[in-house]
């Protein structure tokens, strides 16, 4: 996706830029291409299942247009990457605990390779010029506009529901007792009208428990 060539007239480049993969010179043209397409085609798989076609398909072109117009905004060719990354971030949202082979060996859970592919991404957003980072963030547009509501519904309620949980603690936290007879655990909150001695076994009693022989003791 080169915005120069696209305004020299080349403006298929604004569409076929997505079927060309952006290998980095890792793997072979053709063996990079085979398992580009095979990774992408399982995405796809998934996340139609989890979205619906309809979606999948407004998802893809939403990243699509975002792609382009992170071109034109950082002033910059782009691949493939940062519409690949908003794949592999939605199959991660519906998906987190699924297994993969990173570079056909490490197992890994998607999710770490999710927060990888951020990790890679924040560099970017940190230290790149301002329109560098408006491209970033207009090529994952797709994934903002879908999960970005979501998740932060989801912080909002679980804000919530923590600060629910520490009213309900605090208001059904047991009253601080002094005694408590070690026979029948009874306090001065349960039963007011005892009284309560430490007996000289060292241990305290109600009035109820206090042991005959040991009634010498002192009242609290």
């Amino acid at each position: 996706m080169d915005p120069q060539a696209v305004m020299g007239g080349e403006v298929w480049r604004l569409f076929s830029h997505i079927f060309v993969p952006s290998l980095g010179g890792i793997f072979p043209s053709w063996i990079g291409a085979a398992f580009y397409l095979m990774f992408l085609v399982w995405l796809g798989d998934g996340l139609e299942q989890a979205m619906g076609s309809f979606k999948l398909n407004l998802y893809y072109l939403l990243g699509v247009i975002g792609t382009s117009a992170a071109a034109f905004l950082s002033g910059h060719s782009v691949g493939g990457l940062h519409l690949n990354n908003s794949l592999v971030f939605a199959f991660a949202a519906f998906y987190p605990d699924m297994r993969i082979l990173f570079f056909f060996v490490i197992p890994m859970k998607i999710k770490w390779l999710a927060w990888l592919d951020a990790i890679f991404l924040l560099p970017s957003l940190l230290f790149s010029s301002w329109g560098y980072r408006a491209g970033v963030l207009a090529a994952l547009t797709n994934f903002l506009l879908f999960f970005g509501p979501a998740f932060l519904e989801g912080r909002r309620r679980r804000s919530e529901q923590a600060v629910r949980k520490a009213e309900f603690e605090e208001a059904n936290a047991p009253e601080e007792t002094l005694h408590s007879c070690s026979v029948c655990s009874r306090t001065e909150v349960s039963s007011p009208e005892l009284d309560f001695r430490v007996a000289k076994d060292g241990e305290e009693y109600c009035s109820d428990h206090l042991p005959g022989g040991l009634a010498a003791g002192t009242k609290r």
